[in-house]
């Protein structure tokens, strides 16, 4: 096995360390969710794109083959497949950190956003959905994690090849079944999808930036990098909160015009949508500032 990172918290990989335990948990909660679709057959089972047309469902796939590659590395201590799950998790960690945000908030909002209504999730099964991956994933980076060197830049270059990716998945499925996975994307439009996809993206950078931070937070940064910082602007890791906070009222405030301000159902104030993304953008540079690329 390599030497550990100087700012990982945690021993790993090991086949008796507390990371083998957290890669098992998680895998048992992710298999548990997949067995549950199983097991509760909706429309969804027979439609084209199985439940793959959830963005939760690919980001639960995603965390089942990066959960896999550490328990993998973990059993054999291998360097290589360690490496390689600290990689899928610069994908994987913030796009289910964005999954928790976006559904939450919108479930807050109005549940018919984000739930059909044939559909009826346990609460149990709500959780390991939407809430019990990001917790893990963000656990494993903060933990059993070197930090992460992607850039501000990269992130949201990465983020918007995934937004942009899901849309014409999701659009192929639609026109085959001739509905969308989530009632949101009928009511807002094309141009409302293209809102969506755009703050999406917006969203997943910025929980990458936060991650970050937060990382650096509990575990403290590397020399050469608080050197440099020192030649700049340092992050002033008091604004996360208010970051944070913003980037969830623009979503809120999007779904809230979507459920308060139609005149009739289906309708929606499309020039909303660049206002709602430029505030998101807004809030992924405050963060972002002091970070230097």
């Amino acid at each position: 096995m390599s030497e550990k990172h100087p700012l990982q918290r945690l021993s790993s990989p090991a086949p008796t360390s507390l990371s083998a335990l957290i890669h098992i948990i998680g895998l048992s909660s992710f298999f548990y969710s997949f067995k549950y679709l199983s097991d509760n057959p909706n429309p969804i089972n027979d439609s084209y794109g199985w439940h793959f047309q959830f963005l939760t469902i690919i980001g639960l796939a995603l965390a089942v083959l990066t959960f896999s590659t550490g328990a993998l590395a973990d059993l054999s201590s291998s360097p290589t497949l360690f490496r390689l799950k600290n990689t899928l998790s610069i994908c994987t960690t913030p796009l289910e950190v964005l999954i928790s945000i976006l559904y939450w908030t919108l479930r807050t909002v109005d549940k018919s956003l984000v739930i059909p209504d044939w559909a009826q999730l346990p609460l149990l099964a709500d959780l390991s959905f939407h809430a019990i991956p990001s917790i893990l994933l963000t656990v494993d980076l903060l933990l059993f994690s070197p930090p992460w060197t992607v850039s501000t830049t990269q992130a949201f270059a990465l983020s918007s090849v995934i937004a942009f990716l899901y849309w014409p998945w999701v659009e192929t499925c639609a026109q085959h079944n001739g509905f969308y996975p989530y009632p949101i994307f009928d009511m807002v439009g094309t141009k409302g999808r293209v809102g969506l996809f755009t703050m999406s993206a917006l969203v997943m950078t910025g929980s990458t930036v936060m991650l970050k931070a937060l990382y650096e937070t509990i575990n403290g940064k590397e020399k050469e990098t608080v050197e440099r910082e020192g030649h700049g602007t340092p992050l002033d890791e008091s604004s996360l909160p208010e970051a944070a906070s913003g980037m969830a009222k623009q979503v809120g405030w999007m779904a809230e015009g979507m459920v308060t301000d139609r005149e009739e159902p289906g309708a929606l104030d499309e020039g909303s949508i660049p206002e709602a993304a430029g505030g998101m953008a807004r809030q992924v540079d405050y963060m972002a500032k002091g970070i230097r690329d």
